[in-house]
């Protein structure tokens, strides 16, 4: 029995999944739905999803807020961050520090992101923690590419 991938996605992968949909956004919702990967999720990370769901300009009430969130936490498993936070590089924006603290910390394979902060260490974050950075995109067709059970 192979173990699931963990992965960390980013709030806009989350928020494409979640509400914006797609082929691709689709894909990888229905693949946590199914327990084909394990999302990781950190204090961090959850607060900042709940902070952007809330946001005016997507028009969801409480209750859609909420049931969103359950379309997603309770197949998620929580990383305790240590402090002082695991090293990573330098990154130019302090709001992507969170999820490569939860990829390190969590041991995670892949961290999907479309933020091209985030994807411009993608090589660099590789040799310091052995996880990949990639785009969702990426990630469904390495999954579809090599077998790997996302």
């Amino acid at each position: 029995m192979s173990t699931a991938l963990r992965v960390v996605l980013d709030t806009n992968a989350v928020l494409s999944a979640l509400v914006f949909g797609g082929r691709s956004a689709g894909r990888l919702r229905l693949a946590w739905q199914q327990g084909d990967f394990v999302p990781l999720a950190s204090t961090a990370s959850v607060q900042e999803l709940i902070r952007v769901l809330a946001y005016p300009k997507f028009r969801l009430s409480r209750l859609e807020q909420g049931e969103l969130l359950a379309d997603y936490l309770p197949h998620t498993q929580t990383v305790r961050i240590p402090q002082p936070p695991p090293t990573v590089p330098d990154c130019r924006d302090p709001m992507d520090l969170p999820f490569m603290h939860l990829a390190v910390a969590g041991k995670a394979q892949v961290l999907i992101s479309g933020d091209k902060d985030l994807l411009s260490l993608a090589a660099e974050f590789k040799l310091a923690s052995t996880c990949l950075i990639m785009t969702m995109e990426e990630f469904l067709k390495l999954v579809a590419t090599t077998g790997l059970k996302p």
